[in-house]
């Protein structure tokens, strides 16, 4: 019975463990997510990289509400993205039936009205389809949703709040389960192993750190393209072109364990600057 407890020490604890995973299993992991990231660089929509900040706050805040993982919440701003990205795609290609919008003297489509309309139900059932995702045992049910919508003065029922889950369902083509930064990071951090990283630093500052990537994006990569193109003003072109660094989840994940090694033990970021996935750094001269 004595030798159980180990084990049972070890799965107690919400995080992850570093350095328990066999290097075969590593390398395969790795090798999976550095392929998904450059079939997803390599296929990037106009749209991609508008993340709204005021959106991606919203999904925080009510991720906490509903005591939702980090994971959940990250999935759920990249599914809010993409779906939008689907919308925004709809808008540029659907008939120009446009009608006035109410006293403004201007035409929207009535696409872009309907999405307008329905923007706070779509957020709500993207966190709702990344919980169940994340947390199948604490997925955030239709009378929670329902509640919080009321609350904000919207009179959805459980069958519009259904509907909206298949709708996102259907315009993503039922690919939910999507990658973000936070997968790359931990396997990183097991890239590292235990000579170089603590496990605490995951939540200490790693996850912080992402946190505030995603509220402050914008202004995160508006300075990292001006410092690189040594100009406050780059063109249309330059700012195309940098898009596949914004959405390079790999250089992310170097740059957000890079910071945190440098905040908690500068002597640790020389080790971490070995890290994968350099790549898009070394072409400052592509952006120019």
């Amino acid at each position: 019975m004595g030798s159980r407890l180990p084990g049972a020490s070890r799965f107690s604890s919400p995080d992850p463990l570093f350095g328990e995973v066999a290097p075969e299993i590593i390398e395969a992991a790795l090798i999976h997510l550095a392929v998904a990231n450059e079939h997803l660089l390599s296929a990037l929509p106009g749209p991609a990289g508008c993340r709204e900040a005021r959106a991606v706050e919203f999904i925080f805040l009510l991720s906490e509400k509903w005591h939702l993982d980090h994971p959940a919440r990250y999935q759920a701003v990249e599914l809010l993205e993409r779906f939008m990205i689907k919308q925004i795609e709809q808008i540029r290609t659907s008939p120009r039936e446009n009608i006035p919008s109410s006293g403004q003297g201007r035409r929207r489509n009535p696409l872009q009205e309907q999405i307008c309309d329905t923007f706070v139900l779509r957020l709500v059932s993207c966190i709702q389809l990344a919980s169940k995702l994340s947390l199948h045992y604490n997925a955030v049910n239709s009378d929670t949703a329902l509640k919080f919508l009321q609350s904000l003065k919207y009179s959805y029922t459980k069958q519009e709040l259904l509907e909206s889950e298949l709708t996102v369902l259907q315009t993503l083509q039922f690919q939910i389960n999507v990658l973000t930064p936070l997968a790359y990071i931990e396997l990183l951090l097991e890239v590292l192993g235990k000579s170089i990283i603590k496990r605490e630093w995951r939540g200490i500052m790693c996850v912080p750190l992402l946190d505030f990537l995603y509220l402050k994006r914008d202004t995160i990569y508006d300075t990292l393209l001006n410092i690189a193109i040594e100009n406050l003003t780059p063109s249309e072109l330059q700012i195309a072109k940098f898009l596949i660094v914004k959405e390079d989840l790999m250089l992310l994940a170097v740059g957000i364990i890079s910071t945190s090694a440098f905040m908690l033990n500068p002597e640790h970021w020389k080790k971490v600057q070995s890290l994968p996935s350099k790549r898009a750094l070394h072409g400052g001269e592509k952006w120019r």
